[in-house]
C-alpha cells in the first residue's frame, strides 16, 4: 500500500460562502414560490434545503503536523497532508483504527477514560457529532514519546533485570499505518516490548569475561549499565526494522530504567560492595608496601639504625598493621634495647 497525497486545493471556505448563499437564495425562492404558486421553482428549492446539506462532510479542516487517510466506498481515496481548510468528496470517509487506542505516551490524552464516540461531547446537531468523530480520526505527525511499562528480563548470565525505555516515533506513511496493520499504536508498543527483550538477552547487567554481545566471536566490555548509548541504539534499529511496514519512523531510543530485579537486588549489592571493599583494601595494600619501601630506603640512606633481616621482618611487619589497620594504631613505647 503507497500513500497518495491528494493535490485537493483549499477551497473549503469557498464550498462553505456557496453553501451559506446557496441555503439563503433556496429559502428566498421558496418563499417567492409559495407566494406565487411557482410549483417548478418550489420543487426545486425543496431539494436544495432538503439535499445541500450533503456537501459538509466534504469540509475538512486539519492543523499543523496532522494527516487524514480517507476512504471512498471501500477503497483508498487518499490522504490529506498540510493545514488548511479543504472540500473533498463528501461521501469519502476518515479511517484510523488507533483513533481510540491510548498508550503511555505524549499526545495520547484521555478525556475520562473513555473511547469511542460515547467518550465525545454528542452534540444535539448532526454535523457537530460528525465533525468531532472527524477530529478523532486525524492522525498526528509529529513526533511522539511512547514510555513502556518497565520489563523484567533475564540478561546473558541469566540475571533478572527491570528496565524500561523511551521511544520517540512518528508516523511517516500513512497509508501503510492505517492499512498494513490493525492498529498501529499497538503494533509498536508490542514491537517495542520483542526487541527490547531480543536485545536485553544478548547484554550483562555489569562487565563480565568472556561475553560476547557484538555477536563478531570476541570478547567484549559490552554491559548494559556501561554501554547504555549502544544498547539503546541497537534497541532502536531492532525495532525500527521491525515497525517498517506500519510506515512508522523510531526516531531515538532511550533507557529510562535500569535495576537488578528486587529478587537478586540485595545479593547484588552486597557483590558489589565486596567488589568495592577488595578494591579498596588493593589499594590500601600497594599504598602501604610503598610507604614501607620508602622507609627502609630512607633509614638506610641516613645510616640512622642498622637493621638485620628479623629487625627489619618486624618494622614492615608493624608498619603495615599500622597503615591497613581499620582503627587508629596504639603505640607501645620500648624502654629497652632492642636486643
Amino acid at each position: 500500500m503507497k500513500e497518495k497525497i491528494l493535490t485537493t486545493k483549499k477551497n473549503g471556505m469557498a464550498v462553505l460562502l456557496l453553501f451559506i448563499l446557496a441555503m439563503l437564495a433556496a429559502a428566498a425562492g421558496l418563499i417567492y414560490s409559495a407566494v406565487w404558486a411557482r410549483i417548478g421553482l418550489l420543487v426545486v428549492c425543496v431539494l436544495v434545503l432538503v439535499l445541500g446539506w450533503i456537501v459538509l462532510p466534504g469540509l475538512k479542516i486539519l492543523k499543523p503536523q496532522e494527516a487524514l487517510v480517507l476512504t471512498l466506498f471501500g477503497k483508498y481515496y487518499g490522504t490529506l497532508k498540510g493545514d488548511g481548510f479543504y472540500w473533498v468528496n463528501p461521501f469519502s470517509t476518515a479511517v484510523n483504527p488507533a483513533a481510540n487506542t491510548r498508550l503511555n505516551q505524549s499526545g495520547d490524552v484521555d478525556g475520562g477514560g473513555k473511547s469511542g464516540i460515547k467518550g465525545m461531547l454528542v452534540s444535539t446537531e448532526g454535523f457537530s457529532v460528525a465533525r468531532q468523530e472527524e477530529n478523532g480520526k486525524k492522525i498526528s505527525l509529529k513526533i511522539m514519546t511512547l514510555n513502556n511499562s518497565r520489563q523484567k528480563i533475564n540478561d546473558c548470565l541469566g540475571n533478572p533485570v527491570e528496565i524500561g525505555i523511551a521511544v520517540m516515533w512518528r508516523v511517516t506513511d500513512t497509508a501503510k499505518a492505517v492499512f498494513n496493520v490493525d492498529n498501529y499504536k499497538e503494533y509498536l508498543s508490542l514491537q517495542c516490548d520483542s526487541a527490547l527483550r531480543n536485545i536485553v538477552r544478548l547484554y550483562p547487567y555489569d562487565v563480565a569475561p568472556n561475553v560476547d554481545t557484538t555477536g563478531d566471536g570476541i570478547a567484549d566490555d559490552g554491559s548494559l549499565r556501561g554501554s547504555s548509548e549502544l544498547v539503546a541504539e541497537r534497541i532502536r534499529q531492532e525495532i525500527q526494522n521491525r515497525v517498517d511496514e506500519a510506515g512508522i519512523e523510531i526516531v531515538e531510543a532511550r533507557i529510562t530504567y535500569l535495576a537488578y530485579a528486587t529478587e537478586i537486588a540485595a545479593v547484588m549489592l552486597q557483590r558489589q560492595q565486596a567488589s568495592a571493599i577488595i578494591d579498596a583494601r588493593k589499594m590500601i595494600v600497594d599504598g602501604a608496601v610503598g610507604m614501607v619501601e620508602m622507609a627502609l630506603e630512607r633509614l638506610n640512606e641516613g645510616g640512622l639504625v642498622t637493621l638485620d633481616e628479623e629487625r627489619k621482618a618486624a618494622m614492615v611487619s608493624n608498619l603495615l598493621v599500622v597503615l591497613c589497620g581499620n582503627h587508629d594504631a596504639q603505640p607501645i613505647v620500648n624502654t629497652g634495647t632492642l636486643y
